[in-house]
């Protein structure tokens, strides 16, 4: 078959609903300023859906920062890989800041998330070494797993925030690298951000007295908003220095581009000289550069931004509890709402459809197979720039949207008027 003809045929079970799902439940087009209002399809909506915990994208001396980054280097300085002709002071005195920041000794600074966690776990290990992850790891990790060298019957996955199921595999990657002679290298994540989940690093350091290996930690939701000074979820359950290799993207409170990954000097090192995705790729701009340090400096003077964003977790989240609403076992400021019962997809987008026509809400919704069957999740993201009233009024929502949901109203009829 020719390959163009095979993947029109199966659009995978994401791009099987395209034909009306496009530029409405997927791929829609937010515009305006970023923030909690912004338009969709000409209608202005109170919006739930970005990672900007802190309001840093708006915030006028980081605009000011990227703009003035940008008029004095462009878009294109440095120009080429950091190895070969991509290196700055810049570079090396934000790596300086971040590496101080979250308790490590030294940090490498990465062209983008996604690709480079993924290559920090291909460069870590090899054929012998085992890898032990959390079976709810996002995907940038699932793919960087899958780049092991190893056969595949040599990463092990445990049961989500499961310590006897950690156990098991730690007792089985034991015995396995006792005969291959390698190493074992534990993945987990800060803030589990599809549920909020913060994951058990405290817990998983405990387990370094019974068994040999090094923890990786992807805190992209922790970095910034956990925590005292808001260094991460290893801040915030006090074990930092059980955590070998600290890794964050820019993504979420620095509302930017770009990522870290944060250890001992030697192993930064060894990252630097072996990491693919940064050999063989452009350096981070230098606007992200002068742009990310300003974020930094902010998160670092102003902890009233990380206050304000927990004052609106705690007031969405008390809400949500009080009108009956199950959000699961978050403890960060991601918010899960999760409404139960047996829907079909046409009832599912007619209640997206109110949410946004009638309600004027824009907000994520998840569904089978990311949750159980017979399970709808809304998925919030509160932040700093929020108000009082938006809460009230997006709880006030969804307590209608849940009783016309049992009420069967979704269910006949499109609910956009």
């Amino acid at each position: 078959m020719d390959i163009f003809e095979k993947v029109v045929k199966n659009m995978g079970p994401i791009g099987a609903h395209a034909h009306y799902s496009h530029h409405y439940f997927s791929f829609p087009k937010l515009t305006g300023e970023l923030g909690p209002r912004m338009t969709f399809m000409g209608k202005e909506m109170l919006n739930w859906s970005l990672n900007n915990y802190l309001g840093l994208a708006n915030h006028p001396e980081v605009r000011k920062a990227d703009a003035d980054a940008a008029a004095k280097y462009g878009l294109a300085y440095p120009m080429g890989a950091r190895m070969m002709s991509g290196n700055t002071d810049e570079h090396e005195e934000f790596e300086r800041q971040l590496a101080e920041f979250v308790g490590k000794e030294d940090c490498f600074l990465l062209n983008y998330g996604y690709q480079g966690v993924m290559s920090i776990i291909e460069c870590m290990v090899d054929h012998r070494d085992i890898i032990v992850y959390d079976a709810e790891s996002h995907a940038c990790l699932i793919d960087g797993i899958r780049l092991h060298k190893a056969k595949m019957g040599d990463y092990y996955k445990f049961n989500h925030n499961d310590m006897d199921s950690l156990r098991k595999n730690l007792e089985r990657a034991t015995k396995k690298t006792q005969e291959t002679g390698g190493g074992i290298l534990v993945i987990t994540e800060g803030v589990f951000g599809m549920s909020g989940k913060v994951g058990s690093l405290d817990k998983i350091v405990e387990m370094k007295k019974d068994f040999n290996f090094r923890l990786l930690v992807d805190d992209a939701h922790g970095f910034g908003t956990m925590g005292a000074h808001g260094k991460g979820v290893g801040e915030f359950l006090n074990c930092t220095d059980g955590i070998d290799l600290y890794f964050s993207t820019f993504a979420k409170s620095m509302a930017a581009i770009g990522a870290f990954v944060a250890a001992p000097k030697d192993i930064i090192m060894y990252l630097k000289y072996n990491m693919r995705s940064q050999t063989y790729a452009k350096a981070l701009p230098m606007p992200f550069v002068i742009g990310g340090m300003k974020r930094l400096e902010l998160i670092k003077k102003h902890p009233e931004l990380r206050e304000r964003l927990w004052e609106n977790v705690r007031s969405l989240q008390k809400g949500l509890k009080e009108k009956g609403f199950d959000i699961g076992e978050t403890q960060s400021p991601v918010t899960p709402v999760f409404l139960h019962g047996e829907y079909d997809i046409a009832a599912v987008t007619s209640l997206v459809r109110d949410l946004r026509e009638n309600m004027g809400i824009f907000c994520s919704i998840v569904v089978y197979p990311v949750v159980p069957k017979g399970q709808i999740m809304l998925r919030i993201i509160p932040t700093s720039s929020h108000t009082q009233a938006d809460i009230e009024y997006t709880t006030d929502c969804f307590a209608e949207v849940q009783k016309r949901l049992k009420d069967g109203y979704y269910k006949v009829l499109n609910a956009a008027k």
